[in-house]
């Protein structure tokens, strides 16, 4: 070959190499931009299969997709997650209409139906109306302690998924009586009219715990539509004692009389929250307690958490705190016989404890309870679980030849 040839095809031979990397390039350009049309397409299908899952209240797409996805997340950020988004109104409202039957009216209030947000979960009052509209009958808030306080140290909520149950020694953390007053204070303003409870603690280092719910009742009575004395949480220490006899009896002498001279003239109704743990003894010694008229409270929450750690498989078994879920529901339900036993089916019990089917409530109402909360289960299934517990209820009721939830009342227990 001719030395000049060869330097010809050389020279078109480098000559190629650049351009058939440009070429190349443009091909990868093209691609990642396919890519990327590719991702935005299959997430927007996603974000849109998401949005019309949630908006429908789809149960299964919360337990095989959103609450998994939520349970990546360690159990307190999850909590603060969930109550951002009841806060921001994210979860759409229940297209569930209440079955008349479902109405019930207890201390003079009526309530659309029977199935409440249990204390626990909006601890601050920030996240009311967003509870209310996807379907709860009523919303307690709290425990609200009278000075800010940060409560335990984390990490101090344990889920047990092979349990159904959570494990929470929170400890009262709160932001303080003024600025959760003010919160609910502006709710009402705005037009909220839906029921509100408020669930009183005391601060850890309080040297006058009586004074605490003094105040308690003093600061929320213009806002809330029942007060609760929780005097039951094994997070904060020597809580429990106040459920003793003698302490007990000065307690509620001290909150009966701060209620009764509150200024307005419909006074919210007094509720004592008891924990499950309870001795026989005890059970009767409060059933006398709140039968003296210096001590009458209107109304029983059973139950607080147990610390109680029976028959469970979960590996964060062992944590300490206060144990709620599935594992309370049969001790729970048992309290609840005993004290409307005990107060004759004279005083309104709010039962809580267990509550994941329309079965667990319909228990507990025909123990006694003359409405019923939960939570735990709301953990584990989200808003969907609230319309399924109504459902269920609404059927069973139905079943038994009752038409409304106050006729079932008490009728598995002879007072």
């Amino acid at each position: 070959m001719p030395a000049a040839r060869a330097v010809h095809l050389s020279a078109s031979t480098d000559a190629a190499g650049p351009e058939l990397s440009i070429f190349e390039s443009l091909r990868m350009k093209k691609g990642v931009k396919h890519l990327i049309s590719m991702a935005a397409v299959c997430s927007g299908g996603t974000c849109v299969y998401a949005g019309y899952n949630i908006f429908r209240g789809n149960e299964k797409f919360y337990d095989n997709i959103l609450i998994p996805l939520l349970h990546c997340l360690n159990p307190e950020t999850a909590h603060n997650f969930a109550v951002q988004a009841s806060k921001f109104k994210l979860i759409p409202h229940s297209h569930f209409k209440d079955p008349e039957c479902l109405t019930t009216n207890v201390w003079n209030i009526k309530f659309a139906n029977p199935v409440g947000m249990a204390a626990g979960f909006d601890k601050q009052g920030g996240a009311v109306e967003g509870l209310l509209q996807v379907g709860f009958g009523f919303v307690e808030i709290g425990s609200v302690t009278p000075m800010p306080q940060p409560g335990n140290p984390q990490p101090r909520v344990f889920r047990l998924p092979e349990d159904s149950a959570v494990i929470n020694r929170y400890g009262f953390n709160s932001d303080g009586h003024v600025a959760v007053h003010q919160r609910l204070k502006n709710l009402r303003e705005n037009g909220t009219d839906g029921i509100i409870g408020v669930n009183l603690g005391k601060n850890k280092t309080s040297s006058d715990p009586v004074q605490d719910y003094v105040d308690g009742i003093k600061m929320f009575g213009d806002v809330a539509d029942y007060l609760v004395i929780n005097v039951s949480s094994p997070n904060t220490p020597g809580l429990r004692n106040w459920q003793n006899s003698s302490q007990l009896q000065e307690l509620l002498t001290a909150l009966v009389s701060a209620r009764n001279e509150l200024p307005q003239l419909i006074k919210p109704p007094l509720l004592l929250k008891l924990a499950p743990d309870l001795t026989q003894q005890e059970r009767k010694d409060i059933a006398r307690v709140i039968s003296r008229k210096e001590c009458a409270v209107d109304g029983l929450i059973i139950s607080n958490t147990t610390v109680s750690r029976e028959n469970l498989q979960s590996p964060a078994a062992g944590e300490q705190g206060g144990l709620s879920g599935k594992p309370l529901a049969v001790s729970s339900t048992s309290l609840i016989k005993d004290m409307f036993v005990l107060t004759k089916g004279e005083v309104p019990i709010v039962g809580v404890g267990g509550i994941f089917t329309g079965k667990d409530a319909y228990e507990k109402i025909r123990a006694g309870a003359s409405l019923v909360q939960f939570y735990t289960a709301y953990i584990y299934h989200g808003p969907p679980r609230i319309t399924k517990i109504k459902q269920e209820l609404s059927h069973l009721l139905s079943a038994d030849g009752y038409t409304n939830v106050a006729e079932a009342v008490g009728k598995d227990v002879e007072v």
